[in-house]
């Protein structure tokens, strides 16, 4: 991403001062949206000739600063739009619902949520787009709480939410397996008249499986008239997902064009479910396997502790020049883990580095989770130092990496870093590792407690028996069995 100002990478460009457009020119102004809307090689000129105007006093209209903000995010100049938007604080256009919103899906571009929200926040007059858009940018993020939360805002807001809302609601829902509320939700699509949405009735479909009630998937699209691929792999998905392999595998059939995206959907749910020899007999029949088609194989051999069975798998993936991503590696190395075998763990981090996959995030999780459970914590603490991007997997893997080892101060040291990481925060696993490290330490109980209370009270999360079994364990090392009793009962 490229921060740098426009006018120091294009002034070389400009020779003459007569190709800045002249002051208040309105047609100047519609002519650079004209150039910036094609998203061109000419965009980057465009947004200087822009920048050009602004120092020479024109006033852009509410309309232009929305394309320039548009633009912006997408050649990646940070710096110049962060400029445009002191320019619409100090111009007044704050207050302008279509100009705020492009800085909201700009912040968002740069995935800075809290700068987004508050643009958000400051919009007197919000639209349902303004609101969908930090929605969706939350649930994009991975903050299916805080997505969730706003969309109840919206609801209780004298806006009327619409497909795109709901959608985004939903996929929330899914992810996070809330099945009565994605009922709800379900409720007031129904309600709103916009359950006939091809696209709406999708996401409830996929919905619905996620949180375990392919009953009401299929319902769902047996009832729809118009069904697109994305409708029969998704009944596929939920099918599958939910143990119902023969009924997966009706619909298959019963598919007029199935595609890889159906067969794999299969493969992953017999690979878990069934006999995975019958998931490599489809994965070897089907037209036009990828990555993903193996790699379920491969995941389900490791999820069945078959870590063994998934290293010649992965050998016979490789004889047969099969591309691998980091999805395939991070799989095998979670097998690795399990077996503590640091010798394949070493050889595949080669691999990774060979094939350039060692900087992605997803890979560099599995390799510190990998180098952890081997005993290897420095090895650990390399890569997630080595890492140019991390996210709550890499700091749950380095703090669980440090649990495991006993590394009981560590855990509550980078506990305390992530909590000052912008747009993150400590989840289940996090706080479960914090609660065992508070065991181990002999810490205070008041601490731990706090810690308990933190969790639910800042971060909106619900304790599990194991967050219980964590703090329970503590008051009885502390002779407090009162207290233990008291939270049992």
């Amino acid at each position: 991403q490229n921060q740098k100002q426009p006018y120091y990478l294009l002034s070389k460009h400009i020779s003459t001062e007569s190709e800045i457009p002249e002051r208040n020119d309105f047609k100047s102004w519609v002519g650079l949206i004209s150039e910036i809307s094609q998203d061109g090689p000419n965009s980057g000129m465009a947004l200087f000739k822009a920048s050009q105007m602004l120092n020479s006093g024109a006033k852009p209209t509410g309309y232009a600063l929305v394309h320039l903000i548009r633009a912006c995010a997408n050649v990646g100049w940070y710096s110049y739009g962060q400029q445009l938007h002191c320019y619409v604080l100090r111009s007044g256009f704050g207050s302008n619902v279509f100009v705020s919103t492009a800085l909201i899906n700009f912040y968002l571009k740069f995935e800075l949520l809290n700068e987004a929200h508050k643009v958000f926040v400051e919009i007197p007059q919000r639209s349902v787009v303004s609101w969908n858009s930090l929605i969706c940018g939350y649930v994009h993020s991975g903050q299916f709480r805080k997505a969730l939360g706003l969309f109840l805002q919206l609801n209780r807001s004298d806006i009327c939410a619409d497909s795109f809302s709901f959608t985004a609601a939903l996929a929330a829902c899914g992810q996070l397996s809330l099945l009565q509320l994605g009922m709800s939700i379900h409720s007031k699509i129904v309600n709103f008249g916009v359950e006939c949405s091809i696209v709406v009735a999708n996401c409830l479909i996929d919905m619905y499986g996620k949180c375990g009630s392919a009953e009401e998937a299929t319902r769902v699209f047996n009832n729809m008239n118009d069904k697109d691929t994305i409708s029969w792999n998704s009944v596929i998905a939920a099918s599958a997902r939910n143990r119902r392999l023969g009924q997966a595998t009706s619909f298959l059939h019963q598919m007029p064009n199935p595609d890889t995206i159906s067969y794999n959907e299969l493969i992953n749910g017999i690979a878990q479910f069934g006999n995975i020899e019958d998931a490599i007999q489809i994965l070897f029949t089907m037209p036009n396997p990828n990555s993903s088609s193996w790699n379920s194989i491969i995941t389900g051999y490791v999820n069945r502790d078959g870590a063994q069975e998934a290293l010649e798998f992965f050998c016979k993936m490789h004889s047969e020049d099969v591309e691998m991503d980091q999805f395939t590696l991070s799989s095998l190395l979670s097998g690795i883990a399990g077996l503590s075998a640091l010798t394949w763990g070493m050889l595949i981090h080669c691999y990774t580095i060979k094939c350039g996959l060692d900087v992605s995030v997803v890979v560099g999780s599995a390799l510190i989770d990998m180098y952890s459970k081997c005993g290897q914590v420095k090895n650990a603490e390399l890569m997630f130092q080595s890492l140019p991007e991390r996210n709550l997997v890499t700091w749950n893997a380095m703090i669980s990496g440090y649990a495991h080892n006993g590394s009981s101060t560590k855990v509550i040291e980078l506990f305390e870093q992530l909590k000052m990481v912008k747009d993150m925060e400590p989840d289940g696993i996090t706080f479960l590792n914090v609660l065992s490290a508070c065991w181990h330490n002999r810490m205070p109980m008041e601490i731990a407690i706090q810690h308990f209370e933190s969790m639910m009270k800042d971060y909106g999360i619900n304790p599990t028996a194991e967050h219980c079994s964590s703090l329970i364990r503590l008051m009885g090392e502390k002779g407090e069995v009162w207290r233990a009793e008291k939270m049992i009962y």
